[in-house]
This record gives C-alpha cells, sequence and structure tokens, in this order.
C-alpha cells in the first residue's frame, strides 16, 4: 500500500505572493490611524466628572464636593477662554478680530464632548483664521489657534490612548510642512518648528502619564490576584491541616465499629444467622469505609509528614497549654463553666486547636497584654471565649507578623462543626473571640449493648 501526500502550493500571483512583516507592520499602523482619528471621529463622548474621593476633596462639605467634580470642565473653559482672548488680541486690524478669537475657542471646547473631532476642527479653524488675518502674525498657526491646538492636542491626548498622542503629532507636522509648501507660508514667520517642540513636550508628559496609569492599575490588578491566592492557599492548607488531624480521630472510630462488629456475635449465646449476618455485613462496611477513607486523606497528605505518635490532644490537654504560654510570658487566666463532660474527639481537638491559636495570635499581635480563657458546658453544646488586653507598651514592642492563618483556620474548624463564631477588637484595644460548638445529645445506653 503506497500513501501518497498532497502538498498544496501557493498560487503565484499578486494574491498570492507572501507579505513581508514590513508591509504588515504598515498595514497596521493604518489601521490604527483609521480606528483613533477617522472612525467615528465626530462621536458624542463628554468629559467625566471628575472623582471627588481624593485625599484634599474628601475634606470638602457636600456642595463643594459636587461643584469640585466640575473641574475638569472648568479647566478646559479656561483654557478656551485664554485662546480667545489670543486670537482677539493677535487679529490683524482690518480683520474681523472677534471671528479669529471665536475660532480659536471652538476647538477648545469640542473636546468637552467630541475629543476627536475637535483635533479635525482645529485644522479647519487654523487654516481660515490664517486666511481672515491676510499678512499679519505667523503662519500656519496663527496666536489663536497655536494656543488652541496646543490646548485641543494636550485634552485629547489625556482623553485617548498614547497611540492616538502620536498620530495627532505626526498629522500636526505634516499639517505645518504641507502648509508651508503648498500655501506657500514658507513666505511668513513660520511656527511649525515651536508647534512640534511644544506639543511633543506636552504629548510626552501626557504619555508618561496614560504609562504610569496603566502600571499602577496593573499593580494594583495583580495584588489583588495575589492577594486572592494567597487567601485561597491558606484556606486550602488549614482544611489540609484539618484533614490531617481528624484523619486520625474517624480511623479511631471505624476501627472500633469494625472490631466490635466482629466481636458482637461472640457475646450472644446461639445468635441466629440474621445477626451474624447483619454484623458480618457491619464489620466489612467499615473496613471499607476505613480503606477509602485512608486512600482519600493520604492524598492531602505531604511526602514529609509523619503520623504523630501521641494521640491528638483534647480539653483535658489544656493545662499544659496555658503553662506553656506563660512560660513565654503570657499572663492567661483559665474559667471553666458548666458540668464538665466528655464530648466528641473531632469537637475536643477542634476546641483545643482553637484555643491554641488563639492564644498564639496574643502572643504575636499584643505582646505582653493578659489574656482570659472561658469555657462554658452548655446542653447544646460548647462555649468558648477569648479575650486578651491591649499592648502595655506597642511602642516599645513591636507584634510578630504572623503568616495571617488564624482566623481563617479557626473559623474553618467552626464550620466544619457547623457552629458560630465571632472575633472583633474590644472597646479597651484588645480582641475577642467567641466561638459556640453545637454538641448533639447522646442517645441513651441499650442494655446489654457492647
Amino acid at each position: 500500500m503506497t500513501e501518497t501526500t498532497h502538498t498544496q502550493t501557493t498560487p503565484p500571483g499578486a494574491a498570492g505572493r507572501p507579505r513581508s512583516p514590513e508591509f504588515r507592520l504598515a498595514v497596521d499602523a493604518l489601521r490604527g490611524l483609521r480606528q483613533d482619528l477617522f472612525h467615528g471621529a465626530f462621536a458624542y463622548r463628554p468629559l467625566p466628572r471628575m472623582a471627588v474621593d481624593g485625599r484634599l476633596t474628601r475634606h470638602l462639605s457636600d456642595r463643594m464636593r459636587a461643584r469640585a467634580a466640575w473641574t475638569p470642565h472648568a479647566v478646559v473653559a479656561a483654557g478656551g477662554l485664554v485662546a480667545l482672548f489670543a486670537g482677539t488680541v493677535g487679529a490683524d486690524a482690518g480683520a474681523p478680530a472677534l471671528l479669529c478669537g471665536l475660532l480659536a475657542l471652538a476647538p477648545v471646547l469640542l473636546t468637552l464632548v467630541r475629543p476627536v473631532g475637535a483635533f479635525w476642527l482645529s485644522f479647519a479653524a487654523a487654516t481660515v483664521a490664517s486666511v481672515l488675518n491676510g499678512g499679519w502674525g505667523s503662519r500656519p498657526w496663527p496666536p489663536g489657534g497655536f494656543v488652541a491646538h496646543l490646548l485641543v492636542l494636550t485634552v485629547v491626548a489625556v482623553r485617548t490612548r498614547p497611540r492616538t498622542a502620536a498620530w495627532m503629532w505626526l498629522l500636526t507636522a505634516l499639517y505645518g510642512f504641507w502648509a508651508e509648501t503648498v500655501l506657500g507660508y514658507d513666505h511668513y514667520a513660520t511656527d511649525t518648528g515651536p508647534m512640534l517642540v511644544l506639543s511633543a513636550l506636552a504629548l510626552l508628559v501626557v504619555t508618561v502619564r496614560h504609562v504610569r496609569r496603566e502600571a499602577e492599575q496593573e499593580v494594583t490588578a495583580q495584588q489583588s490576584v495575589t492577594e486572592h491566592e494567597r487567601s485561597r492557599r491558606t484556606l486550602l492548607e488549614e482544611r489540609t491541616t484539618i484533614a490531617r488531624e481528624l484523619h486520625d480521630v474517624v480511623a479511631h472510630h471505624m476501627s472500633v465499629v469494625a472490631i466490635q462488629a466482629e466481636a458482637a456475635p461472640y457475646r450472644v449465646e446461639n445468635p441466629p444467622p440474621e445477626l451474624e449476618k447483619a454484623f458480618a455485613t457491619i464489620r466489612e462496611n467499615a473496613v471499607a469505609a476505613l480503606t477509602e477513607l485512608r486512600r482519600v486523606l493520604g492524598v492531602v497528605r505531604a511526602e514529609d509528614y509523619e503520623v504523630p505518635d501521641a494521640p491528638q490532644p483534647t480539653l483535658a490537654d489544656l493545662d499544659g497549654l496555658l503553662a506553656n504560654v506563660r512560660e513565654a510570658g503570657l499572663e492567661v487566666e483559665k474559667a471553666v463553666t458548666g458540668a464538665v463532660r466528655e464530648l466528641p474527639q473531632g469537637v475536643e481537638l477542634s476546641a483545643y486547636r482553637i484555643v491554641q491559636e488563639a492564644l498564639s495570635n496574643t502572643l504575636r499581635h499584643a505582646p505582653g497584654a493578659g489574656a482570659r480563657v472561658e469555657i462554658g458546658y452548655v446542653l447544646g453544646g460548647l462555649g468558648l471565649r477569648m479575650v486578651n488586653g491591649p499592648a502595655p507598651a506597642p511602642n516599645l514592642v513591636k507584634p510578630s507578623p504572623g503568616a495571617g492563618h488564624g482566623i481563617t483556620g479557626m473559623r474553618e474548624r467552626v464550620s466544619m462543626l457547623n457552629g458560630e463564631m465571632t472575633a472583633a477588637a474590644t472597646d479597651e484595644g484588645g480582641y475577642e473571640v467567641a466561638v459556640f460548638l453545637p454538641v448533639p445529645l447522646a442517645a441513651p445506653a441499650i442494655e446489654g449493648g457492647a
């Protein structure tokens, strides 16, 4: 069997000739010029009002802030008045000076609603004003047109992208050279050079401002993404830690279920076959559940994680924890209310870890402050309250920043047990964490049960 590969060749001719990178670059540039300065040139784009939530304006009254929002419009209008004055004063005495001033004012005011259209109107107004001035003044921009065109370039550059500013400067240069050569303005005092230099400086400042603002926005967006990822990673790490700790608790209970299900038939004399079959099914399901539990929770263990040899801590080990933090310099008190009783191991472990994290936060963020731990055994669950006072000398002792996992880890443990938690600063300058962990009432034991 012979396999034939067909290769399609490019047909000869201009249609199939590959385009050079220079050609594609020129086409893209012309397409950008059309998009920036020709497509929708006179579209209605009103100048938005200024934000008044800055450091200076936020202290103003509501009435003054409402007026301050129109500051950009007032600045543009003031620039238009300057162009009007320059056009009126710089006009020939025999020419309609007021008309020249209005021709300078119109493009500047048009930037408030149609910025790109104002750029094209500035060319037309400068040409008409030059004709009206006759032999008076410089060319191709009369005094009023010179000021107006600089203002228009600056305002339009502020309101558009940096690429548009580059196109406007290039078209300004082409207009100046065209006016000098075609219209014969080279016989007059030309101001094309000063226009190009001053406009380049103005557009450069605006472009740098654009670039800086975009960089700040990118940095802000990146910081938001980084903060979100950090919070998400913190949450996953805390959940992994909880899963590691509860693995041994759940595995212990499942092992007890399997052992008791296997030993139960031997405690009853002549058990019926249905009972033996039921206990065998319970044991098989317990062993299968234990196997799956170890397989699934084993995934979240790190490669270097070692199962602790000692049993997981409970509230009975709380006195040892308090002794350790006292040695670290934290004066802590403990108060227990209600009838102390044994709680489910998951609740005991979570309560111990919550108290431990709360005291660790006190050591880190309020060194030298006193703390109090309150444990309340109530009918429907367990209440915890950890409160600390303010640091005695916050200016002398700097707090030690932690990883930011404390409150997140406590909330995850409380949420896992369907509990409630509040954490907030106190009026005295300290911090308080209050937790309630619900504990269902234990079912009455069956007589003769295992």
